[in-house]
Order: structure tokens, then C-alpha cells, then sequence
């Protein structure tokens, strides 16, 4: 069982049903609770695909106090990606391609009430980990932006379209029926600072690494978000982000 330690925090799979149900209510607190998304009568984050996949908890050493969590969902190869959470959201027949083991990382979050750089530290130490335990060679997920007022990241989305597509052999296609397609409709140039502050930080950790987006965002007013598809591939990352990530990996 994957287990990792670093300063104060530490890291682990969920260990039964009590495990997961604390990751679920501290997903509700993160994406719903006085964020607009429809309420949850049983103050649970919850769906079919939590039974499908391995949770990983973060905890203060000290207290046990739940600071973050995300699930984590291996395929064999691509043509297994159609059980994912994200091909109901995007056309992925492109990636049904990729012949190698993949991985999706879904419902990632910090405790809001948690600022410390070292929790996203070990939460990638944790996810390096399980992929290379697991020989994976794609990571992929949705990262998403607050609300659904895409005029709000118009910077992010600028600098999404200029620097961070897809390669053409892997680029999702349309299939959600409320998109904002921003690889089309934006002409202007981005500010590169107001981008990357409205960007989430998992995104671009994602992208210092090598990663890349679909060409356009979907508009979830279930969770009150714009996300959209981003992926990585492993034998990408730059040797020297590679060498960092293994070392919180331990």
C-alpha cells in the first residue's frame, strides 16, 4: 500500500469505506459547499467512479486532520480510456490509441482552510509514485477553473490556446453539449502574469511539466466549473522535473 511521509505531512491510499467517505466530505467542502454547485443532501462528494479507483489521502503528521485528497484510475491502455470520468466530457477516440498503461487523476483538492506549499509537494510525490509503481506513461484529468464565466480567464484560456494544445494526434474532440471552444473564438494575446495567477495550481504544475490541454473547455453548472482536458505524458517531463518529482517520491 502506497505510504509517504515528508515534513509534516504524509501520504497514503484509502484504507476502506471510512477513508473514502472523509475524502468525499472534504471534496464537498472543496467543490460545493458556497461555491454554486448544486448541494448534496448527505454533505458527500460522491459517483460511480470512486469504487473504480485508488484514493490518496494527505494528512497533518500531527493531528490526522484531512488536508487533501485525490483518486486515481488505471487503465491498461487507451482503448480502456472510455470507462474514464473524462469520456463523459470529451470525445477521446484519438487516445483509444496510446498503447501504453495510463492513468486518470480525478477530484484532486486542498482543505481550504490549508495554505502550505508542501501538501501539493507530496500529493505529486504520491502520484509519481503510484505511476511509476504502476508503469504508466500518460497521466491525464480535468482541471478545472471556478465557475462558468469563461470572460473570467480569458488570459488563461489566450495563453492555453497559444502555448499548451494537445498534439493533433491526441486532441480530444467536442462532445459535452456546452463548450466554450476557445481555441477558436479568442484572437487576442494573453497576459502571461493575470494568466497564470487565474490558472489552477494543479494546471499548471501540469504544465511546467510538459503537459497539454484539449482545445476547449467544458462547462460543467453541476459543479459550477469551466474544466478542460489535460494530459501528460511521462516520458515528456523535462529530466530535471523528472529528477524532482522522484526525489519527493522517495
Amino acid at each position: 500500500m502506497l505510504r509517504l511521509s515528508r515534513g509534516r505531512f504524509s501520504a497514503r491510499a484509502a484504507d476502506g469505506r471510512q477513508d473514502v467517505a472523509r475524502a468525499q466530505a472534504l471534496r464537498y467542502r472543496s467543490f460545493i459547499a458556497g461555491t454554486g454547485a448544486a448541494p448534496r443532501a448527505d454533505g458527500r462528494d460522491s459517483d460511480s467512479f470512486d469504487d473504480l479507483c485508488t484514493h490518496i489521502l494527505v494528512e497533518d503528521s500531527k493531528s490526522g486532520a484531512l488536508v487533501c485528497c485525490f483518486r486515481l484510475m488505471r487503465l491498461r491502455q487507451g482503448a480502456e480510456i472510455g470507462r474514464s470520468y473524462a469520456a463523459q466530457y470529451y470525445e477521446l477516440s484519438a487516445l483509444s490509441r496510446f498503447s501504453g498503461p495510463m492513468v486518470e487523476l480525478g477530484r484532486f483538492c486542498i482543505d481550504p482552510d490549508w495554505n502550505d506549499p508542501d501538501i501539493l509537494r507530496i500529493a505529486w510525490g504520491a502520484m509519481t509514485r503510484f505511476v511509476d509503481d504502476q508503469g504508466c506513461e500518460l497521466l491525464f484529468g480535468c482541471s478545472s477553473f471556478h465557475g462558468t464565466d469563461a470572460a473570467r480567464y480569458t488570459d488563461a484560456f489566450a495563453m492555453l490556446r497559444d502555448r499548451h494544445l494537445a498534439p493533433k494526434r491526441w486532441l480530444p474532440s467536442v462532445k459535452a453539449p456546452d463548450v466554450f471552444r476557445f481555441a477558436q473564438r479568442l484572437r487576442r494575446s494573453p497576459d502571461k502574469a493575470r494568466a497564470l495567477r487565474s490558472m489552477p495550481p494543479l494546471l499548471r504544475t501540469y504544465l511546467a511539466m510538459g503537459g497539454w490541454v484539449s482545445d476547449h473547455a467544458v462547462v460543467d453548472t453541476d459543479l459550477n466549473t469551466l474544466h478542460v482536458f489535460t494530459g501528460l505524458e511521462i516520458g515528456t517531463v523535462p529530466p530535471a522535473r523528472a529528477r524532482l518529482l522522484r526525489a519527493l517520491a522517495g
